[in-house]
């Protein structure tokens, strides 16, 4: 009886070793399998980024970045495409302005996920002698390495442009958090998406109470003179500094000279330049209202 307990026992502890094994493996194959599906994902969207020019290539990137994003939230190859490929859309595809806002808003906090769950950056936090958790924040932000710019940057410029049909006490209210970020940008890459930064600050200053206008024209040409083959510098710097300044004349030459410029003069952009010269004619055509 007690010989035949054992032989029960043991056979029980085998198939107990067996099975666990078996899950172990199936785990293995399971996550093996999770990875490549994840691989083929972002393949298949910077694939399509590619072809930005076609309106469903951008649509059908974030479609396959947002279901490998639900996976794995802290993977910066997807996340720093996504918040890209979301501003995209948002920016130049959709006409609804809630939509817009949902891409922007979507594109934002995505992005400053990535940033405080950036394992570098949480150290900067716990490390800080700053009592006051925002000023951590804040703080954290001066001081985060060049890897976080693509976050930091989208964070901020995904903001910015959700905030711009807003109140502006809501743009007073972050103002302090976007400028920590973007001159952070500045310090580390300045260049990044083609003066974006610069670009940013002409935005914003343009529709900040308490600013003088000055400040976004200056910013306004550092784009320009850095990068001047990316057509959104121009663009924006007639949509909101000569339309703030009501500088007519200004806003129509300088509209009409990116339109007569060759899109294809930056094949890495000619995109977003096919999409400029298109907002430069729409801005063009709107000028007796916006100038009234």
């Amino acid at each position: 009886m007690k010989s035949h307990f054992l032989y029960l026992k043991k056979t029980a502890m085998i198939s107990f070793i067996v099975l666990s094994l078996n899950c172990t493996s199936q785990k293995i194959e399971l996550e093996n399998a999770q990875s490549n599906n994840i691989d083929f994902l972002i393949e298949q969207a910077t694939n399509l980024w590619e072809k930005r020019s076609d309106t469903n290539a951008v649509k059908q990137a974030n479609y396959f970045l947002g279901s490998a994003y639900n996976v794995k939230k802290t993977n910066p190859e997807i996340t720093d495409l996504y918040i890209k490929c979301l501003f995209f859309q948002a920016m130049f595809l959709e006409e609804d302005n809630v939509k817009k806002d949902s891409l922007f808003l979507k594109g934002s906090v995505v992005a400053k996920n990535s940033v405080l769950n950036n394992k570098i950056f949480i150290k900067l936090v716990q490390e800080s002698s700053i009592n006051d958790s925002t000023f951590k924040i804040l703080s954290a932000l001066s001081e985060a390495p060049k890897e976080l710019v693509p976050s930091m940057y989208w964070w901020a410029t995904n903001k910015l442009w959700y905030l711009k049909t807003k109140p502006a006490i809501e743009r007073v209210n972050q103002r302090e958090l976007l400028e920590v970020i973007m001159h952070r940008v500045i310090s580390l890459e300045p260049n990044y998406d083609h003066g974006g930064a610069y670009r940013f600050f002409g935005v914003f200053y343009s529709r900040l109470p308490g600013v003088e206008l000055s400040q976004s024209k200056t910013y306004f040409e550092k784009a320009i003179s850095s990068n001047e083959y990316y057509f959104g510098n121009q663009v924006q710097m007639s949509e909101f500094y000569y339309q703030k300044s009501e500088d007519k004349i200004s806003f129509i030459e300088q509209l009409e000279l990116v339109k007569s410029l060759d899109a294809s003069i930056s094949i890495n952009i000619m995109a977003e330049n096919l999409y400029y010269q298109k907002r430069a004619d729409k801005l063009l055509l709107q000028q007796d209202t916006l100038f009234e």
